[in-house]
């Protein structure tokens, strides 16, 4: 398969670039390969919204930016920073002209809330489905325009670059990807001028996690073997209350908007501890709140702390929260009675793919977008609701990069996919069994406190489950499960190697040896 513009992923990122590109250029083809449902991705389940000034009044780009450094704790790039801020009102708008609802106030105003690391409200929400409504107005406006091709079920494996095709050259341009069909089990070649990962996040690494199952880390994975760089994938951010079920696997979580709206943490004995670790109290940023909660948990031995509902307006928080109380209510609880019991849950990876202000990799026509890649916005620690915003903002740089400097033809000699392994793979455990093996090497090792020699003992374990991986991988034919599975020892391997770098503490990344 031949197209201009090749995107792997069907988030907010991908979608956004994809309905651009094909509106500016009627005449080209756009392929999105997306390996779940075409709209199953991290942007469905992102609950808060999009921050973005719109206040002037109480508000400013000014703040909007102190806030963000702060949180990124003296990592962020402050050059980024301005320009993602100052695009943000912009890109919003042209979303609501695509479709997109948001909740107005009684004024007939936006309704903007507040999150923790924000000093002023400026939350753009769709009740507690932000990005399930944002998903929803893209997917429409992406099959309106007739030269945007979608393939759901079709998982990218690697991407095709000199190295495939020359034998000891220099991965430096991107010539598309290799595609599997899930469906068929058939891998397909797709050429294209131009590549996009904007395949997400790497939450499955941890099993316990805020993420959909998909978010397996293939877009970094991938960049990774192909030699990108890759950069801060030791600031992985924990969010700090996710609904605390005795179920493995994908955690619901509870928006950070519910403490804008005034709920308080509180240990099994009421104590309101937020207070005593950060002025915020509640509102303090992520890295914070999780530290403080994963200390709290340390101190007491306890399963969870709660998150205490009890004295808020129930019809403001229905009507704010509505999918929150009816998920709660489900797990038996009354948030106007009961506490809803929370822990912090994996949920977002600051660092990535790195790329410049236009999007752009290590590696020619390569471009990432969204969480998979590296910006310089986030630092060691997402500041709430700046993660559609930055996937916003650097969907259009790249769409504008590609109008003012159009790719020529990137075509090489057709590659066909070369893969040694031919058995079947019976052994229906073995991805499932490695996958928990792993999930509980990161989750124990390298959590939100980590240590040297912690870290060390994670190294060894990882390398005795990716000799496994490999050995299968080269002999069996290849099906999602197990390609996923050798993604995420990947992914994990980079978080484990770059938090043995990093000797400082920052933001999301926290080990008691340098203390």
């Amino acid at each position: 398969m031949k197209t201009e513009l090749l995107i792997i992923g069907s988030g907010v990122a991908g979608l956004t670039i994809a309905v651009k590109y094909a509106k500016t250029f009627p005449k080209k083809n756009i392929t999105i390969v997306t390996k779940g449902n075409e709209d199953e991705s991290n942007t469905k389940y992102a609950q808060g919204g999009v921050a973005v000034v719109l206040d002037d009044k109480t508000d400013s780009f000014q703040k909007h930016i102190e806030d963000t450094l702060i949180s990124g704790d003296g990592l962020c790039h402050e050059t980024i920073v301005n320009m993602v801020i100052k695009e943000g009102p912009k890109r919003l708008k042209e979303l609501m002209v695509w479709g997109a609802q948001f909740d107005l106030d009684h004024t007939g105003n936006l309704d903007l809330g507040k999150e923790g690391g924000h000093s002023e409200f400026r939350v753009v929400h769709y009740k507690d489905i932000t990005g399930y409504e944002i998903e929803r107005a893209l997917l429409v406006r992406a099959h309106q325009l007739t030269n945007i091709q979608i393939l759901p079920h079709h998982f990218a494996v690697d991407l095709i670059t000199e190295k495939q095709l020359q034998q000891n050259a220099e991965p430096t341009t991107c010539f598309g990807a290799f595609v599997l069909n899930e469906i068929n089990n058939e891998m397909i070649t797709i050429q294209a001028d131009s590549t996009v990962l904007a395949a997400g996040g790497i939450g499955r690494v941890y099993g316990h996690t805020t993420n959909p199952n998909i978010a397996t880390g293939d877009g970094i994975a991938m960049a990774y073997r192909a030699k990108a760089r890759i950069m801060d994938m030791e600031f992985v951010q924990f969010h700090p209350t996710a609904l605390y079920t005795k179920q493995e696997g994908s955690a619901f979580l509870i928006s950070e908007a519910v403490r804008g709206f005034g709920a308080y943490l509180r240990t099994k004995n009421g104590i309101r501890f937020m207070p005593k670790y950060d002025n915020r109290a509640e509102l303090a940023s992520r890295d914070i709140v999780s530290q403080s909660i994963d200390t709290e948990l340390k101190k007491s031995g306890d399963s969870c702390v709660f998150l205490d509902c009890t004295h808020l307006d129930l019809n403001g928080f229905k009507n704010h929260f509505p999918t929150i109380y009816k998920t709660c209510l489900e797990n038996n609880i009354d948030i106007s009675k009961n506490w809803i019991p929370v822990v912090p849950a994996s949920h977002y990876v600051c660092g990535g793919i790195k790329v410049n202000q236009n999007g752009q990799t290590s590696i020619s026509n390569l471009f990432a977008c969204g969480e998979c890649s590296r910006t310089g916005l986030h630092g060691a620690n997402r500041l709430a609701s700046n993660s559609l915003l930055e996937a916003l903002v650097y969907a259009h740089n790249i769409y504008k990069y590609h109008v003012d400097f159009p790719v020529s033809e990137n075509r090489h000699k057709f590659l066909n996919w070369q893969h040694v392994g031919t058995d079947n793979l019976n052994d229906a455990h073995f991805v499932e069994n490695n996958v928990k093996k792993l999930q509980t090497v990161m989750r124990d090792y390298v959590g939100i406190v980590r240590s040297n020699k912690r870290l060390q003992e994670a190294i060894i374990l990882l390398d005795g489950i990716n000799k496994d991986v490999e050995v299968f991988y080269k002999k069996y034919k290849l099906n999602t499960a197990l390609c996923e599975l050798r993604n995420m020892v990947n992914v994990a391997h980079l978080i484990i190697t770059q938090s043995i770098e990093r000797h400082e503490n920052r933001g999301g990344f926290y080990n008691e040896d340098n203390v």
